[in-house]
């Protein structure tokens, strides 16, 4: 039986942003992932906002969480593709994360 390492990359991304991270990770070959609709906040805090009656901190911000579970190899090609197509330049482009994974288990036939 051999043994294929895996690890699970997770993206948090501006939400504006989705549609061009999907499209680059089919490019390269990465079609199945689960996307999250998700708030938090990073480094930035929330972003503040002035109006004519004073100020506000919106202090969750909107996200996107995508998450994949790729071959080892495909790691760093799938974080450098993510990066690229998720940059704007701006704070609260987002955060990539790499998990391992011990085991996948396909619920309809239990095979690994």
């Amino acid at each position: 039986c051999e043994v294929i390492e895996m690890k699970m990359v997770m993206a948090v991304i501006r939400p504006e942003r989705l549609q061009c991270v999907k499209d680059a990770l089919r490019d390269i070959g990465i079609n199945g992932m689960t996307i999250s609709h998700v708030t938090g906040r990073g480094e930035q805090m929330g972003l503040t906002f002035t109006t004519r009656v004073g100020e506000f901190v919106v202090d969750e911000i909107e996200k996107v969480k995508i998450e994949s579970v790729v071959d080892d190899g495909d790691v760093e090609r799938v974080i450098e593709t993510i990066r690229r197509s998720a940059e704007t330049g701006n704070p609260g482009d987002g955060r990539i994360f790499v998990i391992p994974v011990e085991r996948s288990i396909r619920i309809r036939t239990g095979d690994d």
